[in-house]
């Protein structure tokens, strides 16, 4: 796989025919503020059986953060080609080997976004190779539907996102504009409230909670005045959202402040999927039709007793009954995959 920096060409790969037995292979990539996953799978014979059980993946290979608002577009361009040509290392296949590729990345907000990482893929790989780009939003839905584009997923994470897809190729999205614009729900968005609750106790704005005792141990800072150097030391999203945890045991140990916080964060995901739906009407006209719900993320994994993601079907259902809700067996990145795959085959029935 080329790859470039500074303007040199770098080989991390060969063109040399791969050492396994040559089969056709296809690379799904599930790239966030926090990591990029890159699975290869053996390209499946056709649709007619429907998705192969057991799933063909052959490796799998992790990096960095590929957002490319995060850490820049040559970081974004570099995580990217580097964990693509892990994979194809490790499953013994090259880029030659490769059909289709479905990148799936956060930060692909605009068609100007993917029309830029696809002139990044074109540079990558041999013309003949059908290649994908979408919001990393779309890879966790079909982790929920295995390959299947209607429903809507929930992603909270480092950041948040609901979005949604109509069996005709309608879409919508609501949230996911970044912790600036309000990513209210996300691990960043729990953590930088727990953040400022503890500032706002220790200046005298707001009430005494524990989070300010439980956030310096978990930090090893000795006062909340410390807090703003380590904020402003390193202000990445995934580091802050790291705190989520302890905001969950507060909770769950009674205190008040941390437990509005997550009662908040609960309210503005089940609004952003309510959002969705609304403007798709997925639920059809008496609000009480079936679909999807696919859940994805650690703030919605189950913590204890104080359950987000329970909580936050729960308000869900209370509106949209016929709202089914899913926890993926398979890692988004095989949902990406999925979606070359089927992507693949509708370009090649043209």
């Amino acid at each position: 796989m080329r790859r470039h920096r500074n303007g040199e060409v770098l080989d991390s790969e060969n063109d040399n025919p791969p050492s396994g037995d040559g089969s056709d292979v296809i690379l799904g990539l599930d790239g966030g503020t926090t990591s990029t996953v890159c699975v290869c799978m053996a390209m499946p014979p056709s649709s007619r059986g429907g998705v192969p059980d057991p799933l063909p993946v052959l490796a799998r290979a992790v990096s960095g953060c590929s957002n490319h608002n995060s850490v820049g577009e040559s970081a974004a361009r570099e995580t990217l080609e580097q964990v693509m040509a892990e994979a194809l290392l490790k499953s013994g296949s090259n880029r030659s080997s490769v059909r289709a590729v479905c990148l799936a990345v956060s930060g692909v907000n605009h068609p100007t976004d993917q029309q830029r990482i696809l002139a990044w893929l074109k540079e990558m790989f041999p013309s003949h190779v059908k290649l994908f780009v979408q919001n990393d939003a779309v890879a966790a839905l079909a982790s929920g539907t295995l390959g299947k584009l209607h429903g809507c997923v929930l992603i909270a994470g480092t950041g948040t996102i609901a979005y949604g897809f109509t069996e005709d190729g309608r879409e919508a999205r609501a949230a996911g504009a970044g912790p600036v614009l309000g990513d209210w729900g996300s691990g960043y968005g729990i953590a930088a409230q727990a953040l400022t609750a503890v500032v706002r106790a220790y200046d005298g704005r707001g009430p005494q909670t524990m989070l300010t005792q439980s956030i310096l141990q978990s930090l090893h800072l000795f006062s909340a005045d410390e807090l703003i150097g380590w904020t402003y030391a390193d202000p990445s999203w995934a580091r802050i959202a790291a705190l989520v945890s302890v905001v969950v045991s507060c909770a769950e140990a009674g205190d008040q402040v941390a437990n509005k916080i997550l009662q908040d964060s609960v309210q503005e995901l089940a609004v952003s999927v309510k959002a969705v739906v609304q403007r798709l009407n997925l639920s059809g006209e008496d609000g009480k039709g079936c679909f999807p719900l696919v859940m994805v993320g650690g703030v919605l994994e189950a913590n204890k007793r104080w359950d987000i993601g329970k909580e936050v079907v729960n308000f869900v259902l209370k509106d949209y009954p016929g709202a089914h809700p899913i926890r993926p067996k398979v890692e988004p990145a095989v949902g990406a995959a999925l979606l070359a795959w089927n992507f693949y085959l509708r370009e090649s029935e043209k």
